[in-house]
């Protein structure tokens, strides 16, 4: 038996904590190999020179109860949100970012919350049960990636990743890539798991598999001490229209690309998965989001006037 302390900062959980999901169906692994052949791969080539990084944050400013005419309570949530893109190429440079301030309530609740330091524009959504909330300002972030990304005027020859699943957020990229830090479905087999994930070095990915039905998708390790097998992995995924050759090249630039952008534990609560850029840009967004306690402090005086 052999124990080791996760180097996460225990308040952002594990990244290999398992969250009781099994995927739809299962992997097919024979996209670049046969599964009797899987073992780690080294990439050829040069690490690509210019990397577009992607990434939103969120937060809930007030929870709302709208009281109507009738009598009748529903609830609304205020809401922020931002996404940004970190150009690299020699350099690290916010390129694009942009906050937006959103009032979530059902049709029937319209109208704008407006405050001394803004609006809170409303969005409609369909109703006032938990989930909807979340996911429409899932959604509505997911848009705003797709909007600053194609003002990145990303080259041919250039790579955008974009933090979290890929999920449909192409960003019109054709090369994009999602970034996946945290591992709660186990995709592969216990046994590759154990003799080709585990077994790779930093820089190393494994063969291209595709996550079911879904998208193309491979396992890399970041430079880190290897404490336990999946130390430093991370998931990358491509978009379902990168194929054969292009696709096995594109991860191969993506694994040479990435290992640079590794954090390090004196730096960052989530290293190595938390990228520089990445992690920059997270407190870039948040910085503009502006102070939680002013919104909310403007928010009731609105809504008591």
């Amino acid at each position: 038996m052999r124990l080791a302390v996760e180097p996460w900062a225990p308040e952002y959980g594990s990244p290999t904590e398992e969250g009781g999901y099994a995927p739809q169906e299962p992997a097919v692994l024979d996209l670049e190999v046969a599964p009797k052949d899987w073992e780690p791969l080294s990439p050829g080539g040069e690490p690509v020179g210019t990397v577009y990084f992607v990434d939103g944050v969120q937060r809930i400013e007030a929870n709302v109860v709208v009281t109507l005419d009738s009598g009748e309570a529903r609830r609304g949530r205020c809401v922020s949100y931002g996404a940004g893109v970190v150009r690299c190429d020699g350099r690290a440079e916010v390129i694009a970012a942009e906050i937006r301030h959103e009032f979530l309530a059902p049709d029937k609740a319209a109208g704008d919350i407006t405050t001394r330091h803004g609006t809170f524009a409303h969005y409609g959504i369909t109703s006032d049960e938990s989930m909807v909330f979340v996911e429409a300002l899932h959604k509505r972030m997911a848009e705003l990636e797709a909007e600053v990304a194609r003002a990145a005027a990303v080259g041919p020859d250039d790579l955008l990743i974009t933090d979290g699943p890929l999920s449909g957020r192409r960003h019109g990229v054709k090369h994009a890539v999602g970034y996946v830090k945290t591992h709660p479905t186990p995709y592969l087999p216990e046994e590759l798991s154990q003799r080709v994930v585990a077994a790779l070095a930093p820089g190393q990915r494994t063969p291209v598999f595709r996550l079911g039905a879904g998208r193309p998708a491979w396992y890399l390790r970041l430079p880190t001490p290897i404490l336990h097998g999946w130390s430093g992995a991370v998931r990358c995924e491509a978009g379902d229209d990168v194929s054969g050759s292009e696709l096995f090249s594109l991860a191969d630039r993506v694994t040479a690309s990435l290992p640079r952008f590794a954090s390090e534990g004196h730096k960052d609560p989530r290293a190595p998965q938390n990228l520089y850029p990445i992690g920059g840009l997270e407190r870039e967004l948040k910085r503009r989001l502006g102070d939680s306690r002013l919104w909310f402090r403007a928010l009731r005086e609105a809504t008591a006037a």
